[in-house]
């Protein structure tokens, strides 16, 4: 879809795509390899249209949209806390995700183009991209022997927990 409305919205020398994709992606989930890297790899795509494409006046971004689905409708349930939460989850339709779309969509958003949104309840999220964090060299180059002396020592204070959705928003929906 993307590949047809890119020719068109080249010719006309405007266009807003919004694409979706997944906190399973973006952040990681159980049992989700496939879909997480499927989503992932829309962040990838919807960056480069955003690349290619804005020099003809075309912008590109993802929305990570938090909505109650069946896909997450087999959550287990066993406290009552637990319950209360996914009877909060289950308030998150797509009416609550339409408004950061429709506007990403508008000319309001003209300037606004490669981007990760999640929308969340009442919540709007930009999500950071993959960047360097640290970085190490050695003039003489590496062998896996001085990585494991020395490159992974002083790069370790800089890895990411093995974190999953539910660690990055442990809070309830506003």
């Amino acid at each position: 879809v993307s590949h047809a409305a890119a020719r068109i919205f080249r010719e006309q020398e405007s266009g807003s795509f919004v694409h979706f994709t997944s906190t399973s992606g973006l952040i990681g989930n159980f049992g989700q390899a496939n879909y997480a890297a499927a989503k992932l790899g829309i962040v990838g795509l919807s960056k480069s249209i955003a690349l290619d494409m804005g020099r003809f006046n075309v912008r590109s971004n993802c929305v990570s949209p938090f909505a109650w689905t069946r896909m997450i409708g087999t959550i287990p349930t066993e406290t009552e806390a637990e319950k209360a939460r996914v009877e909060k989850i289950k308030q998150m339709g797509p009416e609550k995700i339409a408004p950061i779309c429709a506007y990403l969509l508008s000319d309001a958003a003209k300037d606004v183009s490669g981007q990760i949104f999640g929308a969340r309840m009442n919540e709007l999220f930009l999500f950071s991209q993959n960047r360097p964090l640290r970085s190490v060299h050695r003039s003489e180059g590496w062998t896996p022997q001085s990585i494991a002396e020395h490159g992974m020592p002083a790069l370790k204070g800089s890895f990411y927990k093995l974190d999953r959705s539910a660690d990055i928003f442990p809070w309830d929906p506003v």
